[in-house]
């Protein structure tokens, strides 16, 4: 599933060529995505301005005069920039048409989402409950310490929990673990003010670096201009099951947890 380096990345990529732009049109030819998209969507923001481009989370924030459309790439999804008489494929379900170009919605799986919000985007119910942005000021050491306290879940387990912090999935958190040098099992209110900043620090520069390299391949994402991502190429431990851990050689293990696998280096994540 794309990530908040994906995400920020397609963000990145469509911004230059739509923001400030008007509307044309809103085709939809397939509404049947995981949250069907509104039959009055089209009518509704055609003819209008796109103020902006942001994200929040994992999700992609459309401003218009009258609200914000938000957009959930799902597991598989990319949105992207098209010439807008591009024929579309099987799979591309919604196009939002600005004038000769369009930003183009493929979804193989259909379990992304076009929903709209009238007014404030974070009054709508996906992202009304959501945590701190990992690369924000609100999220830091003093914030993490505090918000750990009694918590005895592993500590991978609360960075994955969107209503504690945002985006860092399943990828980006064993990474940043490794970095930070934490064992991915340790219970989260075990962790003292000194590995809370190496972690805040590491969540960040993971990120960064993500981003930076445009995110990671997975499946058949790719990014606002087409592009796959590289970032799996500087992986640490995730997906490297077996292999020599890149800093002491230790071999990468991998276990289950939460019905998600989870990796480590045994030796620069001992426990405690």
């Amino acid at each position: 599933m794309p990530e908040l380096p994906e995400v920020e990345t397609t963000c990145r990529g469509i911004r230059p060529h739509v923001e400030g732009r008007v509307l044309s049109a809103l085709t939809v030819r397939n509404a049947r995505l995981r949250v069907p998209v509104p039959d009055d969507l089209p009518a509704r923001i055609a003819g209008q301005t796109l103020r902006a481009v942001g994200r929040r989370a994992k999700y992609l924030l459309l401003a218009f005069d009258a609200g914000t459309v938000i957009v959930h790439l799902g597991m598989s999804g990319s949105l992207r920039v098209v010439r807008s008489d591009e024929v579309p494929g099987t799979h591309d379900h919604v196009d939002f048409v600005f004038g000769a170009q369009a930003l183009r919605l493929r979804d193989p799986r259909r379990f992304g989402m076009v929903v709209w919000q009238a007014g404030e985007a974070g009054r709508h119910p996906l992202l009304a409950r959501l945590g701190p942005e990992p690369l924000g000021e609100a999220f830091d050491a003093g914030w993490l310490h505090a918000h750990t306290r009694g918590l005895r879940a592993p500590i991978k387990h609360v960075l994955m929990d969107s209503q504690r912090v945002v985006g860092v999935g399943n990828i980006y958190a064993s990474e940043s673990l490794f970095r930070a040098r934490i064992h991915p099992l340790e219970p989260a209110g075990r962790l003292g003010p000194r590995r809370c900043a190496r972690l805040v620090t590491a969540v960040r520069e993971t990120l960064a670096a993500a981003i930076a390299a445009g995110g990671s391949t997975l499946r058949d994402f790719v990014g606002g201009d087409g592009q796959p991502g590289y970032f799996q190429q500087q992986y640490f431990v995730y997906s490297r099951d077996g292999q020599p851990c890149r800093v002491c050689a230790t071999p990468v293990r991998r276990i289950v947890s939460a019905q998600r696998a989870t990796y480590f280096c045994p030796r620069c994540q001992r426990r405690g």
